[in-house]
């Protein structure tokens, strides 16, 4: 219930306050301000000594503000597996056979595919037009390679111990549904195991099934009930993590890698605000407007959590109850985009892959990029739906197309803004994939 309704077991006259999107888009605009403001003020340039009013400001953002941040997203990924397992179970078992289940996820498939190639190349074509990597100086380079050479590095060991794609189809299955349960990064065993018990409940008698589906009908319910308790934390979660963010990031570097930011956040927006507006009034039939209304809680959630996976309960929500989207078809689509559906993901890549192929002198081909373009759409099943889930599988695609994986150090300064804007149009794009799934089965929006 918004905070503008009536309790109407109270019989009292509607309540007028703030409502929960309001709140929270305030909590993240005070975080950001005094964050950045912070950072302002009192951090030192690139590769000076850290003052000691930096030094306490990072140990009350790391120590103090930062565990509320880090409890909000543990409350929301709290609910994450129970809700991805109830949902899948019972909308792929609620869809009655195994045909229409191929049916479905094809199309659902089809677009992940199609909406990843067209963000791709979107995010290579506005580097081949702004060319931010020709505006970076050998010294800048130099200068920011030394701060964060032990952060890419990391990220560089990450991504050597990353098995083959052959090996990665293969460990889609799990061998233990309790252990894939337990571990948000690999949740996709768990989506794979739902969807193989689902599609065997339409070939059971359905009264051999119904405790079954009772009991996860009734686990569902109580998991949403749980995130809108957690939602009534958000204002102050969304506060602490963007202050977390804002008052860390380097605004000396962002000046320094400006036009790759730029290039980057520009891509982002772009493809929210015209393609994703696009598609949501090509296929779901929404107004701009409509659509925009609908998905408030869902911007300012996904922006300020950085995770698909952390925002799924949300995009669920906001498809059954803002749309009127039939909870089975929500329940099959979102935890599907959640791991496999990363457009904002494939525009970053293609932005980050080129920019740091033109700062090291590279000029790629079309043939290169075509391989960039189709590493996004792996990366993209591949990465992980929590923050910074992509920059380790990014440091083999740089290996393949001739750049040191060495440069990543370039973006990492600014990336977590970038994780954030790259979030929303992730999660937009499943939503308006459900919505046009739920149109074309003939289910009536709102």
């Amino acid at each position: 219930m918004e905070a503008s309704e009536a309790d109407p077991s109270h019989g009292g006259a509607p309540k007028r306050g703030m409502s929960l999107p309001t709140k929270i888009l305030l909590g993240l605009i005070v975080g950001a301000l005094v964050g950045v403001t912070l950072n302002l003020l009192y951090a030192p340039q690139l590769g000076a000594p850290k003052s000691e009013s930096f030094i306490a400001v990072e140990w009350w953002a790391d120590q103090v503000i930062k565990p509320f941040g880090d409890l909000f997203l543990r409350l929301l990924f709290m609910v994450v597996v129970p809700i991805v397992f109830c949902s899948l179970f019972l909308g792929v078992s609620g869809l009655g056979s195994v045909e229409k289940i191929g049916a479905l996820g094809s199309r659902t498939l089809a677009w992940f595919l199609s909406t990843t190639v067209v963000a791709a190349i979107l995010g290579i074509a506005l580097v081949r037009l702004i060319e931010p990597g020709k505006n970076v100086s050998p010294e800048t380079v130099e200068r920011i390679r030394e701060q964060y050479g032990t952060i890419t590095q990391t990220k560089i060991e990450q991504s050597a111990a990353a098995k083959g794609w052959l090996q990665m189809l293969v460990d889609f299955v799990p061998t233990n549904v309790v252990g894939a349960a337990g571990d948000n990064k690999s949740i996709l065993g768990l989506i794979i195991f739902a969807l193989i018990l689902g599609a065997a409940a339409t070939r059971v008698a359905p009264h051999k099934t119904q405790v079954l589906r009772d009991l996860l009908e009734g686990l569902y319910e109580l998991c949403i009930k749980v995130l809108s308790w957690v939602m009534e934390f958000a204002p102050i979660g969304v506060a602490c993590l963007i202050f977390h963010a804002t008052a860390m990031l380097g605004v000396d570097v962002m000046k320094l890698v400006g036009w790759y930011f730029v290039t980057a956040m520009g891509g982002l927006i772009f493809y929210q605000v015209v393609v994703i507006t696009v598609l949501a009034r090509v296929f779901a039939g929404l107004s701009p407007g409509r659509f925009y209304r609908g998905i408030r809680t869902l911007l300012v959630t996904a922006f300020s959590t950085s995770s698909s996976n952390a925002t799924m309960p949300t995009t669920i929500r906001t498809a059954v109850d803002e749309f009127g989207a039939p909870k089975e078809i929500a329940g099959f689509v979102m935890p599907l985009g959640a791991t496999m559906n990363m457009n904002g993901t494939a525009v970053f890549e293609g932005v980050v892959v080129l920019f740091l192929a033109q700062v090291y002198g590279s000029d790629l081909g079309l043939a290169q990029q075509a391989m960039v373009v189709g590493f996004s759409v792996l990366i993209a099943v591949g990465a992980a739906g929590v923050p910074g889930g992509s920059i380790p599988l990014l440091a083999i695609v740089l290996t393949q197309v001739g750049v040191p994986p060495e440069f990543l150090a370039l973006i990492l300064g600014v990336d977590r803004l970038v994780d954030m804007t790259r979030t929303v149009p992730n999660v937009c794009s499943d939503l308006v994939c459900s919505l046009w799934l739920s149109r074309r089965e003939g289910h009536k929006l709102r």
